[in-house]
């Protein structure tokens, strides 16, 4: 029973994320792209989106880590990773420089997929590869 609970709450928050993201326009590729085009028709919606979620991360993250547990969970986890090494810094810009170039992400593209978007059907498959490619050459 419990598997299906974890279930059901993923399938929420992914819901719940979808419809922030649709909710703030953050499903449109040109949106992310104006934010990027800083030197033209820049749109700095991208950015107070960002902001309310760092802004209610930052304001909640302590509360909730003070409960003994998640809802549906033994514990929490939690990356003790503290450091930049050269493995995150190439994987965050390999993940920008795909976000300029096609201005999806994986929240949005998927988002996508339930409406079909034409974009998304090159992006999703592409993505997709991109994650198997990394997992084989992590295998090494």
């Amino acid at each position: 029973m419990s598997g299906i609970r974890t279930l059901l709450a993923a399938l929420l928050a992914g819901a719940l994320f979808g419809l922030g993201l649709a909710v703030s326009g953050m499903t449109d590729p040109l949106r992310i792209l104006g934010f990027l085009d800083v030197a033209g028709a820049f749109d700095p919606t991208l950015l107070f989106v960002l902001g309310g979620a760092v802004g209610t991360t930052m304001l909640l993250f302590r509360f909730v880590l003070r409960c003994p547990a998640p809802l549906l969970a033994e514990r929490f986890q939690v990356s003790q990773l503290r450091s930049v090494d050269a493995r995150l810094l190439v994987g965050a810009g390999v993940f920008g420089i795909g976000w300029g170039l096609a201005g999806y992400c994986p929240g949005p593209a998927l988002v996508g997929l339930g409406v079909l978007s034409p974009e998304v059907l090159w992006f999703v498959p592409a993505m997709l590869a991109g994650m198997v490619l990394h997992r084989l050459l992590r295998g090494r």
